[in-house]
């Protein structure tokens, strides 16, 4: 995945993860799973 991708993947997280704590939470599980693949996907960006 080129860095370019990675930015955008990272924005497409971000945007769905900050939707979804608005309608069910910042402790729901849905926001929750979104946080975690998102810090996945900077760690691997700021390692590359």
């Amino acid at each position: 995945m080129s860095n370019e991708e990675l930015t955008r993947k990272i924005e497409l997280i971000r945007g769905k993860m900050i939707t979804i704590g608005m309608k069910k939470g910042l402790t729901s599980p849905d926001t929750i799973s979104l946080s975690k693949i998102l810090d996945q996907l900077i760690n691997l960006k700021m390692s590359t």
